[in-house]
């Protein structure tokens, strides 16, 4: 249970950091540092174990990027489909062309 919490902890403070645009340019570029830095929590010369810690920092990093980037585009499409309503709604304001006006005439003779 420790470590899920742990682990937790350390996932949700990434995320935060990297989600934060101040800091977001240096979390990407210290996560690059790691992969190629010899320091790693566990060195890269034990076969499996030294490959695990850069996996799950890829699969994070990969995961927060990947994120953000579906979010922008959520609200880019968002900003386009709210600007093309208005638009439409100006357009058939302001033309009087189509616009349509039933009238009922009657004649009084």
């Amino acid at each position: 249970m420790k470590k899920r919490l742990f682990g937790g902890t350390l996932i949700n403070w990434y995320r935060k950091l990297i989600r934060h645009s101040k800091y977001r340019w240096v979390v990407l570029l210290g996560t690059l540092l790691y992969f190629v830095s010899p320091i790693d929590i566990a060195p890269d010369m034990f076969p499996v174990i030294g490959w695990i810690d850069d996996g799950l920092v890829a699969t994070i990093a990969i995961t927060e990027v990947t994120q953000m980037l579906m979010e922008r585009k959520r609200r880019l499409q968002n900003i386009e489909k709210a600007s093309a309503t208005q638009n439409a709604s100006r357009t058939a304001a302001s033309d009087p062309s189509e616009t349509v006006i039933d009238v009922e005439a009657a004649v009084i003779s």
